[in-house]
């Protein structure tokens, strides 16, 4: 079939083309215009939500203004002058003084009868400490016993020789043997004697062994020292030789105590054996020990980069127990006078820095930084930021910088 394009029907297609062109610029014009008018709406909505971003931001107060209720957490004072010392300090521990502390051993082997002191009881110089079966005892007794009687048996042969001689029933010779042999067994008696009291028996205790011929093997073994017991390590029934470890007690001179502390090495130039210092401890809050510093160790430590220094302690009222954490603080210098105000007129920010509140009519208060330097009796050494004179929060500056913070303070 054979198709014919009459001039009536191109010019009708060429007419509907038109007409979709036209239509669809001018919906397409209309949708441009739609989106351009959205766009332009949503930017006047970002710059109107912006301007109202810039309106709430947050302002950070520097001061405060206080009514009459919030005045009473507030305690106001000016800056004035306070001494400062030179000084440093160190912590350390509390220990018994080395060189007045003993180890005590049996003087001769034996085995332990009894016990008499317990760790951590206070003991006088000569008091039992415990008591020994001692069999080098048994034989010294032994040996007094029979010197004893050789004597007594010398003695009473002189008698009679004498006698004899006098009659001229002995020769002289007899006679002066039985001298010799009287003189030969007092010297052996007084030989025992000692033997025996090189064991600790007094004459009393000798006499009446002698008297009675009997031998008490018992050995009695004192503290050498007035002090305190700080370590046991024997029990009845235990065999002791002459200082084969442990010793059977420990006692320490508890009058006098060590402070043991580590000293960092830029400190060591202002330390020297015999300064005096002052020693603080947890268990006595309030209370300050007078001491000595006593002896230094010759190196520092290369790990640490410390050094131990010893220090003696007065402790006549033995307070002191070994173990106790300590700081000590020894004067270095002259004191010196400088601004000062109290540690609770301080507050420590987040950056390190410190800071006062500062007030000329006691009601508003105006936040400062300062700089601060050495410590003592509840004041900090003020270097630079405030004048003689001005008024501070001395109390109450941790409240005002937390009304800061909650958003109650002023411009």
């Amino acid at each position: 079939m054979e198709i014919r394009k009459t001039p009536l029907t191109i010019g009708a297609a060429i007419a509907a083309a038109v007409l979709i062109l036209v239509g669809g610029a001018y919906v397409v014009g209309h949708i441009g215009g739609w989106l351009e008018s959205g766009l332009d709406a949503a930017s006047t909505d970002a710059n109107a939500q912006e301007s109202n971003l810039r309106i709430v931001e947050p302002t950070y107060a520097t001061s405060v203004t206080l009514n009459d209720k919030q005045l009473a957490s507030v305690e106001v004072g000016a800056v004035t002058d306070h001494e400062f010392p030179l000084q440093k300090t160190a912590v350390g521990s509390i220990d018994f003084n080395e060189d007045m502390t003993v180890q005590v051993f049996t003087t001769y082997q034996g085995k332990i009868i009894s016990l008499f002191a317990k760790v951590g009881d206070e003991v006088k110089k000569g008091q039992t400490l415990f008591t020994i079966d001692s069999p080098d005892l048994l034989a010294a007794e032994a040996n007094l016993i029979a010197a004893a009687g050789v004597l007594d048996l010398t003695t009473r042969a002189l008698e009679r020789f004498k006698v004899l001689y006098e009659t001229r029933a002995v020769a002289e010779v007899v006679l002066e043997q039985a001298i010799s042999d009287q003189m030969t067994a007092d010297g052996a008696l007084k030989t025992a004697r000692d033997a025996v009291r090189i064991f600790g028996k007094t004459e009393a205790e000798i006499d009446q062994s002698v008297a009675g011929r009997k031998a008490d093997p018992t050995l009695i073994v004192p503290s050498p020292i007035t002090g305190r017991v700080t370590a046991r390590n024997g029990q009845p029934g235990l065999f002791v030789q002459p200082g084969s470890p442990p010793a059977v007690y420990s006692v320490a001179d508890i009058n006098t105590m060590w402070m043991l502390a580590n000293v960092a090495e830029s400190d060591v130039p202002a330390f020297h054996v015999g300064q005096a210092i002052k020693v603080s401890l947890l268990a006595y809050p309030g209370k300050v020990f007078e001491g000595r510093i006593w002896s230094m160790d010759a190196m520092v430590d290369p790990n640490t980069h410390r050094m131990l220094m010893r220090s003696a302690i007065d402790d006549s009222d033995h307070q002191l127990r070994s173990g106790m954490f300590a700081t000590f603080v020894i004067r270095t210098g002259d004191p010196v006078r400088s601004l000062a105000v109290p540690a609770d007129g301080l507050v420590r920010e987040g950056d390190g820095t410190y800071t006062v509140w500062v007030t000329n009519d006691r009601r508003k208060f105006t936040q400062r930084v300062v700089q601060i330097g050495m410590q003592n009796e509840g004041f900090r050494q003020i270097l630079g930021g405030l004048q003689p004179g001005e008024l501070v929060a001395t109390e109450g500056a941790v409240f005002l910088s937390n009304m800061v913070l909650i958003g109650q303070g002023g411009s």
